[in-house]
This record gives C-alpha cells, structure tokens and sequence, in this order.
C-alpha cells in the first residue's frame, strides 16, 4: 500500500520506536557478555590500559564498519520489493541467474548454508541472552549462584510457551522497554566514564590497529570475543520489511549506537579502575541498589531479543517452506489482522529443546560465547557473497565494483570467522553440527523433490491431446467441479487418471490448478490467477503466490469467477495425489538420502492443510514411486 511522503513522516516516530523493540534486541543486549568475554571468558586476555583501548576501539569500528556501512547504508538497499532477510537475497540473486544452472545451484546451496547458520543463531541467542541476565544474581548476592540454571530455564520456558499466543499483545510494550534498557545502557556508561574520560581516546581506530600489530599472538582470540558486539546485525535486514528503511537508521544512529559506544566505554573506563570487575563488567557498573532492578530490566531485554529471533525463525522457516527448502509443517496465525504473525508449533518446541540443551550443557554465558560467534559470523560471510552478486548483476555495477566494497567487509569479517573457527573445540562445534544438520535436511529435500517431480514427469500425459482422445468417447459426466492440484499445469494429472481408472467418471467441470511461488514476497491479488479454458469444460488455472504471502487455495480460485469460471465451493470437490515412496540403490540420491528425504515427505503436513483446503472437500488417490 502506497503511503504519502507526509503520512510516511508522521509514523516515522512510532516505526522508529517499534523498530528499537523488535529489531535492536539482539544487538542491545551484546553489552551484557561482550567485555566479559574479552577479559574474563574461556581464552581473556591481559587486563591492561593498552588492551582495554585497542578492544574498545575494535568494538567501536567494527559497529562502524559492519553495522553502519555495511547493513545500515548497503544491504538495507537490496530489498525485494520491500522485503529483507536471507530468504529475499536468496530471490533477488536467484532472479538474475534463470536459465544458467550452475549460478542457479551456487546462489542456492549459498542460501541454504546461510539459512542453516541463522538456525544456528536461532538456538544460542535466547541461551546465552537470559543466562548472561540471570548471571548478574552472582553480582548481586554469591549465595544465589545455584539459581541461575533453574531460573533460566523457567524464564525460557514460559517465553517459548507464550508463544503460541502470538506477539501482537505483548509487542506493544517492547518498543517502550527497550527505550527504558536503551537509556539505562546510555546513563550507566555516562556515570562510569565520569571515572575516566580519558578512556575516549578509544574512538580512534589507530588503537585497535596498533592492538592487532602489537598483540599478534592474542588478536585473533580478542577478535573472535569482539565479534559478539556485532551479534544482531542480521535483524536489521530481517525485519525491514514491517518497518521501512528510514525507521531502522534513525533508531540505529539516533538512540541505538550512541547508547552501545557509551555502555562499551563505561565499562573500559570501570575496568582500567577497578580490574576485578572484569568477571562481569556490565553489572559492576550498576551501583549497588540498581542491581536488582537491572536483573529484572536485563532479563526483560533478553526475552525481547530472543523473542525477535524466534519470530524470525518462524518467518524464515514459512518462507523456506514456499520457495521448496524445507518440508511443510503446521502453520497457525495468530493474529486476524496481521498476516505475517505466525506460530510454528514444530520450529517452536525443536528451538526450546536445542536451548534447554544449550543451556544444561554450557552453563555459562562465557561457554557459549564459543558457541555464538561462529554461528553470526558464517551468516554475515554468506550475507556479504549473496549481496555481491545482487549488488554486481541485480544493481548494475558490475563485478569490479561490487567486489571492491564487499571485500572490504569481508575482509572484517572472515577475520571474526578465522577467530571463531580456532574456538570449535570450545563450544564453535555446536551451531556448526546445527548447521550441517539442516543444510543437509534442506538440501536432500531440495533434490528429493525434484527427483520425485522427475519421476512424475516420465509418465506425464500432455494434458490437451488427453481431453482431444476423450472427445472420442467421452465417459459419463456427473454434476459439480473436480479440483485436480498438479505441479505441471499442461500435463495430465495422476489423480485424474486414477479417478477416471477407477470410477469410470468425470465431473461437469474439470480444473488442472497448479501453484507457483514467485521470487518476490506478494503477488497482487489482480495477479494471482491466470486462467485458460480447454474443451470439454476442461480449465488449467495457475495460482500465483509470494514467497511471504499465506496460501489459500480455495479463497483463490474463487477469483476465477472474474474471469469466467464461478466456482461454489460446496459443489467442488479437491482430488489430491498420495505417494508412497520407494528407494532404489541405482537412483540419482545416496541411499540413506533417499530414506532420509522419504522419512520427511512421509511426515510433512498435507497439501490438505497448507493450501487450507477443507478436508470434507477432498479426495486423496495414492499411487506408488520408485525413487
């Protein structure tokens, strides 16, 4: 919906303040563990006033550099009509590439890998966010140390379990916390940089370069701890399609960066006073009686920022589903006026486990700290490659160009991912095994389905001469409209042979639907049938969706009535094919593949359900496949 440049300026404000609940959680709350990793995780570093400037100034530059140029100023542009996220680079970079399979398959397997790491992402975000909150009871008062496990968990727990319940009722309050989380952030680096204000000599990068000349031996660890104040910088490009371009940047730049540089400097500025503070820098800013409080405040935060990752996960997974990632699971909306607000009660319970996991295996927010950076690092590495193809073919500047700025990114961040690779032992291991796990579900779907498509087609009847030898001797014809759903819009499909076979019948009216998901979010509802009739009272119809829209089949084919074809449907009935799948050694998969991509198809969601069909309108006709 087109809005006026003057509407556009009067939401700019509330857009802004939604953005800062939904999009900056992740990244607000880094503060929590970043410094504490550096000085006191797994592999610290020396607690010197040298060290402490060159981090400072590496945290600060890397805000700069990755955030603020690279997402905020660039990727932020490649938006598909309006969307962001990885499953619209995927699309965008796709879009240039019809008709050469080799670019085809590399931009996907890309893709894939990237969707695979934001899983990974996914699962460590709310582990170490709320544990890192729970963490400051050791601050508070050392005898409550054995709370926060089981504290965590039940923090986790009911986050997970309110899910189902969507976020619409609650996310009017996010903005307005995080305004709250933001300004203690910005007031608790003020109080303790009135300590020290000489610890803002920081701001300039020669610090964090003469750290890494310096400190050879100790840069790269120092790096793969940095990293972590950059964790986030996926969500502003996720989320940019509920809140627009300029709303993201006037919350980054106006409330979010300078309250981040400020936390960040109070707590070098607090560590060069007071080194034993270094066990947990971002609680030992607080004075004694704002402990509490900030527990309170910080867990707030966390669950913002893993309710914003768990969101997204459910907002990817959807969209996977539509462009053939991944198979179909149940879908609930939980909103009616909200399309994009969904639950996925699958996605949902598999994320809690993997935390619950996480969080009983690890125990602290230094131990996954391990298990976090490599998992944001591979997703931004992927994000840079994808976006310099769209930047080199889909935005016309040619390779040279495009390979100019994104390798200066690059640059940056495969030092980030070199740093947590040498971390895989220490817990870099876990988002990395998630990753393979579901690059290799996603990828053995992929190629499972087109197998099976392959397989389909080999038997394919042309659809026309098929109504041309019906003409010769027509079978009996009963009242009311036979649906037929087939991938292959001009082929026969095997439910209507079937049907024919078997009942000896046709009905009075006969659609072939098939539907198409474009590489673009939303098709326009004008746009989304394309109908054709045949003889016989034979009709092909092509229902068109985007990768974000949410299908309904039979609300869409009412649309044929514009074009002719009135369809009621109580007197229309779905045909839908059931394969059962069978391995073969010789096939074009590894045989535990195969049983692998038969083990998901046999457990996906029904056509029934996702093209919300209603199941006393259907009719399902098996037949068998050999893979």
């Amino acid at each position: 919906m087109h809005v006026s440049p003057a509407t556009a300026k009067t939401r700019l404000p509330a857009l802004a303040l939604a953005a800062l609940g939904v999009v900056y959680g992740d990244i607000g709350t880094s503060p929590l563990y970043t410094m504490k990793e550096v000085f006191a995780g797994n592999h610290p570093i020396p607690l010197t006033p040298d060290n402490v400037l060159g981090i400072l100034s590496l945290i600060v530059w890397s805000l700069i550099i990755i955030v603020s140029v690279k997402y905020v100023f660039f990727i932020l542009r490649a938006d598909n009509r309006g969307e962001g996220g990885i499953m619209a680079l995927i699309a965008l970079a796709l879009s240039d590439a019809k008709g050469n399979p080799r670019r085809e398959k590399a931009i996907m397997l890309l893709g894939i890998l990237g969707a695979a790491m934001f899983y990974g992402d996914g699962m460590v975000t709310p582990a170490i966010s709320v544990l890192s909150a729970m963490e400051g009871l050791e601050v508070a008062a050392p005898g409550l140390e054995h709370f926060i496990i089981p504290l965590t968990l039940i923090v986790l727990f009911l986050l997970f379990f309110f899910q189902r319940r969507g976020s619409a009722s609650v996310g009017a309050l996010f903005g307005p916390i995080m305004v709250v989380w933001f300004t203690t952030l910005a007031s608790l680096g003020i109080y303790n940089l009135l300590a020290d204000p000489e610890v803002l000599r920081a701001l300039n990068p020669a610090y964090g370069v003469r750290f890494l000349i310096e400190n050879r031996g100790i840069a790269i660890v120092a790096m793969g701890a940095v990293v972590l104040a950059v964790t986030g910088a996926e969500a502003l490009y996720a989320d940019m399609g509920h809140f627009g371009r300029q709303p993201i940047r006037i919350a980054w730049f106006c409330f979010v960066l300078p309250a981040l540089i400020l936390n960040y400097f109070g707590q070098g500025a607090l560590l060069l006073l007071d080194p034993s503070t270094a066990e947990n820098p971002f609680f030992h800013s607080a004075p004694d009686w704002a402990i509490y409080p900030l527990i309170l405040l910080s867990t707030a935060a966390t669950v913002i920022a893993s309710q914003a990752v768990i969101s997204g996960a459910f907002s990817v997974t959807r969209q996977a589903m539509q462009l053939g990632f991944v198979a179909r699971v149940e879908v609930q909306h939980t909103s009616d006026r909200e399309q994009g607000q969904v639950y996925l009660p699958a996605v949902n319970w598999g994320l809690f486990a993997a935390v619950v996991v996480l969080v009983l295996g690890f125990r602290s927010s230094n131990n996954l700290a391990a298990a976090y950076g490599l998992a944001v690092t591979g997703d931004m590495v992927i994000t840079s490659l994808l976006a310099t193809i769209v930047a080199a073919r889909v935005w016309g500047w040619g390779w040279g160009r495009a390979l100019f700025l994104f390798a200066a990114f690059l640059s940056v961040e495969l030092t980030f991912l070199v740093a947590n690779v040498m971390k895989i032992p220490d817990g870099g291991w876990f988002p990395l095994a998630v990753g393979v796990v579901i690059f290799v579900l996603m990828t053995t779907w992929k190629r499972g389905r087109q197998l099976l498509n392959e397989r389909l087609s080999v038997d394919a009847i042309a659809l026309e001469p098929f109504i041309d030898a019906l003409l010769v001797a027509m079978p009996p014809r009963v009242p009311g409209t036979a649906v037929f759903l087939y991938s292959d819009p001009d082929a026969v499909p095997h439910a209507l042979m079937h049907n024919l076979m078997h009942n000896k019948v046709l009905h009075e009216r006969v659609v072939v639907a098939s539907v198409r998901v474009l590489d673009q979010p939303y098709v326009a509802a004008a746009e989304r049938i394309e109908l054709r009739a045949l003889k016989a009272n034979f009709y092909r119809v092509v229902v068109r969706y985007g990768f974000k829209d949410d299908p309904n089949l039979p609300y869409a084919l009412t649309l044929c009535a514009e074009q002719g074809l009135p369809l009621d449907m109580m007197e229309t009935s779905f045909f839908l094919g059931r394969e059962t799948l069978i391995p073969r050694l010789d096939s074009e998969m590894a045989l535990w593949r195969e049983k692998l991509f038969i083990a998901m198809f046999r457990n996906a969601s029904s056509a029934t359900n996702f093209f919300k069909i209603p199941s006393n309108r259907v009719v399902e006709l098996g037949s068998q496949v050999v893979l």
